[in-house]
């Protein structure tokens, strides 16, 4: 018989990837000074236990070393030229890979031809190709990769996880996953950011927070999708080189599980996350937002019950599991095969809206001329890093 739902919700424990044997600190290089990597990344690494941020990387030397009074471990301001050259390589063990999509390629293979643990954000790449030459970078240099899915070290997210595999809501039956915001009246207010550049972006709507319903629904399922269907729309003029500003998509998982997801560039900020079961229903809302409080709800039976949790800076969570899977030589997840599953699913789910009909992951369209674009941008130098692709 399984075990009650409230033993587990109440045998959960916030950091259960952590041992005993964590000592040690990764000095970690910042590459890319946009707002998120001034305002979240680093003052996230300062709180946190196993790592500190050494190095910081800019297009501008003025702006790189102006930014090592941001915290007092700050001992280098480089830029991206003095970077790809190895200067101060002494003084950092890994990167955190923080610029636009389409300019993430060029920046790890440097780090993996200095023999630097890589923290790239998601999405990987800005096409399927670019991810695949990312991910054969490190393989090659044998550095490790993780992917910035801060999700998947969110407390209610590993709790939802372990209340599926526990089999407390039945089999899972069908997943319903929502993100939205208003990119351009609150986010960044600028009609000529690197989101709304498909060569950059590779697309502006699932690439940047459809992916987080996508890939926390396989997360919670330990599943990958297999099909997918999807409607794109565009409102504004703003989104017509991207061509995907409010987006529907369905997915097919292998596990069986079937998922509905949606997201908008241009709604009222919102997320949620659902999986319903033959025998039970789990919620997190609000889900996707790092400064939002974390809502958590199990339906079993003919009860319900809200649980309150530690809530975390989910970006101190994902850098301490970082540095303390490298401290340990322990295994890194959700590496880049991992996140290559994503890159081929919202190629499918583009190639989906694009066709009106339903798409296999495997058998999505080719990317070959996003790939020539983002090549073409990242050799650009008016393309800018230091805008920052989260």
């Amino acid at each position: 018989m399984s075990p009650a739902p409230t033993d587990i919700v109440e045998e959960f424990t916030r950091r259960d990837w952590q041992g005993d044997d964590v000592t040690g600190t990764v000095r970690v290089a910042m590459i890319g000074l946009g707002w998120w990597t001034r305002d979240e990344a680093i003052p996230a690494v300062e709180a946190s236990e196993f790592c500190e941020t050494t190095v910081v990387v800019s297009s501008s030397k003025e702006k790189a070393e102006g930014a090592t009074a941001l915290t007092e471990s700050i001992t280098h301001g480089l830029t991206y030229d003095e970077f790809h050259e190895g200067v101060a390589a002494d003084a950092y063990d890994a990167v955190y890979v923080v610029t636009p999509n389409g300019l993430h390629l060029p920046y790890v293979e440097t780090a993996a031809e200095l023999g630097k643990a890589v923290l790239c954000e998601k999405p990987l790449e800005a096409s399927v190709e670019r991810a695949e030459k990312l991910v054969a970078a490190c393989d090659r240099a044998d550095v490790p990769l993780m992917v910035a899915y801060r999700m998947q070290t969110e407390p209610a997210v590993r709790r939802a996880r372990e209340l599926v595999e526990a089999g407390v809501i039945g089999e899972p039956v069908f997943v319903h996953g929502h993100m939205s915001q208003r990119l351009l009246d609150e986010v960044v207010p600028d009609p000529d950011q690197w989101r709304l550049d498909p060569e950059l972006s590779g697309g502006a709507t699932v690439m940047d927070i459809g992916l987080y319903p996508l890939n926390t629904a396989r997360f919670v399922l330990d599943a990958d999708p297999v099909r997918v269907r999807a409607t794109a729309r565009v409102d504004d003029e703003a989104f017509e080189a991207v061509g995907d500003e409010h987006v529907s998509f369905g997915v097919d998982f292998d596990d069986g599980t079937l998922a509905v997801c949606t997201a908008s560039q241009s709604a009222y900020q919102s997320s949620h996350l659902r999986v319903t079961g033959t025998e039970g229903e789990l919620e997190i809302e609000p889900a996707f937002y790092n400064r939002q409080k974390r809502g958590f709800r199990l339906s079993w039976g003919d009860q319900s019950a809200d649980y309150d949790f530690e809530q975390v800076n989910q970006m101190t969570e994902e850098f301490d599991y970082f540095a303390s899977r490298l401290l340990t030589d322990a295994d890194l997840t959700p590496d880049g095969d991992h996140a290559l599953v994503d890159m081929r699913a919202m190629d499918a789910i583009y190639a989906a809206a694009e066709r009106g009909t339903d798409v296999a992951v495997d058998a999505a369209a080719d990317s070959d001329s996003t790939a020539d674009s983002a090549d073409a941008a990242a050799a650009n130098h008016d393309a800018d890093p230091d805008s920052d692709g989260t």
